[in-house]
């Protein structure tokens, strides 16, 4: 493959194939091109070719991430970021560089979005750990998805890649403006629109030096489940939970989160493990 020599990034054309497959697998919802994955596979061949070509020579330049509302549960919305069938590809071949060396390093707790792990399995093991520990934490974290800081997101990448254009892409993607319902474009200055393809891995990464290996580190003793931006973490005592909540809400802080003073809650447990509808999580 000579033009592969040519370009200043060694990124296989298989994988952006294989990249296609597991978006075309996931269908979606088309971004700001209003290109749909059947248009998309109408010329394949050329679509896939010209994202690579881009890709490998560094002159891929995501575009705006098409801004969704949906409602939430508790009342109000959440914007969703959708990206480009394009956009998603790419971001599936970064994400299938980076979780490889990034998987094997996370927490053993930690559940949201990883292989062969799911909620089903994080609230199975906050069951019996609530029969263990009296009290739990009931964590949640303030507008996690818009908030999260840009250079501790790179700093937590560039532990698990020496690929320069990974960085270079996981970059511009967290760069990349987000078009509202209504057309207008804003620019973005943290945060990580959440319904990209990358943003899970982005936030498992974040969290993981942020919280999970901080907690393995600072308070081994502490058990918990984390899935994503969500967090059970089970204490001895009602005193030791709020000694814990605080010490939480402080280290968050430093990296530039903030628990939600309402509903992040201090729970007795026992209450919880009695409530056929599923408890704390």
């Amino acid at each position: 493959m000579s033009d592969l020599k040519q370009k200043p990034f060694d990124i296989p054309k298989r994988l952006v194939w294989e990249a296609y497959r597991k978006v075309a697998a996931n269908k979606g919802a088309a971004g700001v091109d209003g290109q749909s994955i059947a248009e998309f596979e109408d010329d394949l061949k050329g679509n896939l070719y010209k994202l690579w070509n881009r890709l490998s020579s560094g002159t891929y330049f995501p575009p705006p991430v098409r801004g969704v509302e949906i409602p939430k549960k508790a009342g109000g919305t959440r914007m969703l970021g959708v990206p480009t069938v394009a956009d998603r590809i790419a971001q599936t071949v970064v994400c299938m560089v980076l979780e490889p060396t990034a998987e094997p390093k996370f927490h053993p707790d930690s559940y949201g979005y990883r292989p062969g792990r799911s909620a089903l399995h994080a609230v199975g093991k906050a069951r019996r750990r609530c029969w263990e520990n009296d009290w739990v934490i009931d964590m949640d974290i303030r507008a996690f998805f818009d908030t999260v800081p840009w250079d501790l997101v790179l700093r937590a990448v560039r532990h698990h890649s020496r690929e320069p254009w990974v960085l270079l892409y996981v970059q511009r993607w967290l760069e990349a403006p987000l078009q509202l319902p209504d057309g207008t474009i804003s620019e973005r200055t943290m945060g990580t629109p959440q319904g990209s393809a990358i943003s899970p891995l982005l936030a498992n990464l974040f969290m993981h030096y942020a919280f999970d290996a901080w907690m393995a580190r600072t308070y081994p003793a502490v058990t918990f489940e984390r899935y994503c931006d969500d967090a059970v973490v089970h204490c001895r005592s009602k005193a030791q939970a709020e000694f814990i909540r605080d010490k939480i809400a402080a280290r968050l802080a430093e990296c530039g989160l903030e628990l939600h003073p309402v509903k992040t809650r201090i729970v007795y447990c026992k209450e919880c493990v009695t409530n056929a509808e599923g408890g704390v999580m």
